[in-house]
């Protein structure tokens, strides 16, 4: 396992100091390493777990140390955390957790750390996860919450308001739990390119519970798939292939259709509405602001027949032409506050002075969608995050009618219009769907 923990700490190591993102960076790491099945699992946890769970883990240590564990060197904070995570969530055993520890600081810091973090380790392990919480976020209040399910502080009032504001008041430890447990591997059957039922069979999935494209994973190399390697299948959330689905589902399809996804990159739901376009005759424009993000869309809908999709490189806040489009999908840059169990370091990174600039973008986009939007044509408005300010306070700003999304929700998945919450949007969360906390309105531009 010493491989493992060595490849897990160089994936903590450089996302936490070089800026680098985790889902990209450890799948080469465990390529490079040769590592699979078990090890990569184990490798996975760790480098995933220490990430999530720094704000806690910090708290730990400090304590342990008698100071700030933001002052020390990053090499021997890294790896402590990786000692904490082993000791306090893997159920590894004390005496291994505190000696890889160890050694990892020794061989990185010297003899002098590492005598260091042997001292810290010890006192790590001298008590369970439960006798810590008692020590570092005793109570009930928003802090002790933040710090035992570490979360920032001000992310927790963010999901709290949003909660509330659905009817969810009291839900939020559950969302921080479900923000913290690994987000399963579901693939979608781009409709037209693969059948649900073949991919399943190919794959050894089962179907999802919502989206009639979604097929959950038991694990494994979902890159390794026929199917996804032709981009008939890709990997994407279930919560992510309904909001896209809806815009579709929401009025029949009219031949000649024109459709575009305004915010593209990287692509997944662009490929879900191509194919779903082919199936119309329809078509869509893919619009993507940088060029590298374009490729990937190319890439993405590259199975979708040709015709169908037209990718092009352009700011969504000025790009097309007035009413030239039929149905508008506008997934909008935000926070990303409802993916957080995918991108293990996105929570750390976010700050509150983040949100003023994405709230203009998309007030900016939103209000060129709806130029852009025919007289009787369709806009999806989709966030991954469930802020307020960055959902329905974005909508109400709309000069656009707001239809009941739950209307077009419920025909996707085949359930009643009342389960998907009080509306006229819908607001998907983590705990209760399985899926990321993905935000819709869908918004009608009123017939000339």
């Amino acid at each position: 396992m010493s491989t493992a923990r060595d490849v897990a700490y160089d994936c903590v190591m450089a996302v936490s100091t070089e800026g680098a993102y985790a889902n990209l960076l450890l799948p080469s790491l465990l390529e490079k390493a040769g590592l699979h099945g078990r090890d990569a699992g184990f490798t996975t946890e760790l480098a995933y777990g220490a990430l999530r769970m720094r704000g806690l883990y910090d708290a730990i240590i400090g304590k342990a140390a008698g100071r700030d564990a933001r002052d020390l060197d990053a090499e021997v904070r890294v790896a402590l955390w990786l000692g904490t995570h082993q000791a306090l969530a893997m159920r590894v055993p004390a005496h291994a957790a505190v000696n890889e520890t160890v050694d990892q600081v020794r061989r990185e810091r010297g003899v002098g750390a590492s005598k260091f973090a042997n001292a810290i380790m010890r006192r790590v392990t001298e008590r369970d996860a439960e006798a810590w919480f008692a020590i570092v976020a005793p109570g009930d209040s928003r802090g002790a919450i933040a710090t035992r399910h570490s979360h920032p502080a001000w992310v927790v009032a963010e999901l709290e308001r949003a909660l509330a504001e659905d009817g969810r008041a009291g839900e939020v430890v559950p969302l921080l739990e479900s923000d913290n447990s690994p987000a399963r591997v579901t693939l979608v059957a781009r409709p037209g390119l693969i059948d649900r039922e073949a991919l399943i069979q190919q794959a050894g999935g089962e179907a999802g519970e919502y989206s009639p494209y979604a097929v959950v994973l038991p694990g494994g190399r979902p890159g390794d798939l026929e199917s996804v390697a032709e981009a008939t299948a890709a990997v994407q959330d279930e919560g992510s292939q309904v909001v896209a689905a809806a815009l579709v589902a929401a009025q029949p399809v009219e031949p000649g259709e024109r459709w575009l996804d305004l915010c593209s990159g990287p692509g997944g739901k662009a490929a879900l509405l191509g194919a779903l376009a082919a199936d119309g005759a329809a078509t869509l424009d893919a619009v993507e602001l940088h060029p590298h993000r374009a490729d990937l869309v190319r890439r993405s809908t590259r199975a979708v027949p040709e015709g169908v999709v037209t990718v092009h490189t352009g700011d969504g806040t000025t790009w097309g032409e007035d009413g030239a489009y039929d149905r508008i999908v506008l997934d909008a840059p935000c926070s990303g506050l409802g993916a957080l169990r995918r991108r293990p370091e996105s929570r750390w990174r976010r700050q509150p002075e983040d949100l003023p600039h994405l709230i203009e973008l998309q007030r900016a986009l939103l209000a060129n969608a709806e130029r852009l939007l025919a007289p009787g044509g369709l806009l999806a408005y989709i966030t991954c995050s469930p802020v307020v300010a960055e959902t329905r306070e974005i909508v109400a700003g709309s000069s656009l009618r707001q239809l009941d999304a739950r209307e077009a929700v419920a025909a996707v998945t085949g359930t009643a219009a009342r389960l998907w919450g009080p509306g006229p949007h819908v607001q998907l969360w983590t705990h209760v769907h399985g899926t990321d906390a993905m935000f819709l309105a869908l918004l009608e531009k009123p017939a000339a």
